[in-house]
């Protein structure tokens, strides 16, 4: 997928520490493309303090990153980077969710117009028995406010889905799953700059060709954030599921993996309100990357861990990453 100008020049514009960085490690800038001799990883993280407020100011020395339990060289840094945003959404439209979706349609357009700069893209999913693009990547508040419009109710439940994703023998209800995958793999991961997935959905998967484990993966490929936000009529789920019902657990997991939330709509908490608390966190990032000590191409997964020199300080972010393989 090819990326367009004003992108490749807002990557190139990083910003002086990052210039600097890259020109240390042999980039050479032509015609507004980087290119480095050398391999970086790349990491977005927030930092909250005890109370769960969000830290600002921090500076490169105050950070430490290690890979594997061994100390890493960092060669940028930026707080509240400017790297270009991709954002997919992803709405659940399973038959639990059928009363909130047209809470979501109107809080979901509300955000795209607050949120999306000139550089960022956005894409919209829908997903229930199947999952499908509803608005490909734009720029566009209009066009993805359409693709809201058209966000309909699934309900076909048991059916054998031969599309983009692989069919499965277990009956389809809500693929979450399959729609994590299938949004990394086709949307994100040639995308450069920061890369979300966000999620609204009561966490329910039914019928997924991929595991849990293997959308995590998918997204730790594309170096691409999950957020969760969980969304539940509890009035759908009734008390014949044979004890099934909705739970935030697996959205926890992928968010935690790499380096995302779950905010919860409630009684405290609008879905705009939710949509709020997003954003902030969105733009309260700070960016780091570096080259890494070992630089086996054997696609192994390597852990990450960010620590500030504030003990009381709590680093937001992926926990590894998958090296390249050959």
């Amino acid at each position: 997928m090819g990326m367009s100008c004003n992108r490749r020049e807002a990557f190139a514009r990083l910003g002086g520490a990052m210039s600097a960085a890259l020109t240390r490690l042999g980039a050479q800038d032509t015609g507004g493309v980087i290119k480095v001799d050398v391999e970086l990883v790349n990491l977005l993280c927030s930092v909250r303090d005890r109370k769960g407020g969000y830290i600002r100011g921090l500076n490169k020395e105050d950070f430490t990153v290690t890979e594997d339990g061994k100390k890493q060289e960092i060669r940028y840094f930026a707080r509240e980077t400017d790297l270009p945003l991709t954002l997919g959404l992803l709405v659940d439209v399973s038959k639990s969710q059928e009363r909130l979706l047209g809470i979501e349609r109107q809080a979901a357009s509300a955000f795209f117009q607050s949120m999306l700069r000139q550089k960022d893209l956005a894409f919209l999913i829908q997903f229930g028995a199947e999952a499908e693009l509803l608005q490909d990547l734009t720029n566009s508040a209009r066009l993805l406010e359409k693709g809201l419009n058209d966000l309909k109710l699934s309900v076909d439940v048991g059916a054998m889905h031969t599309g983009t994703i692989p069919s499965s023998r277990r009956p389809k209800g809500t693929i979450l799953y399959d729609a994590v995958h299938l949004a990394c793999t086709e949307k994100l991961k040639g995308e450069v700059g920061r890369k979300a997935l966000v999620l609204i959905t009561d966490g329910m998967d039914f019928g997924s060709h991929y595991s849990r484990e293997e959308a995590i993966a998918a997204a730790q490929r594309a170096d691409a954030i999950l957020y969760g936000i969980y969304y539940a009529d509890m009035s759908a789920y009734g008390f014949g599921w044979g004890g099934y019902g909705a739970s935030d657990g697996d959205l926890k997991r992928m968010a935690g993996e790499t380096g995302g939330s779950v905010f919860h709509v409630d009684r405290k908490n609008s879905l705009d309100d939710v949509f709020r608390q997003l954003q902030e966190e969105m733009r309260s990032q700070y960016a780091l990357g570096y080259a890494p000590s070992n630089a086996a191409h054997d696609g192994g997964f390597r852990k990450i861990e960010i620590k500030t020199a504030n003990k009381d300080q709590r680093v937001q972010a992926r926990r590894g990453y998958f090296a390249p393989n050959g």
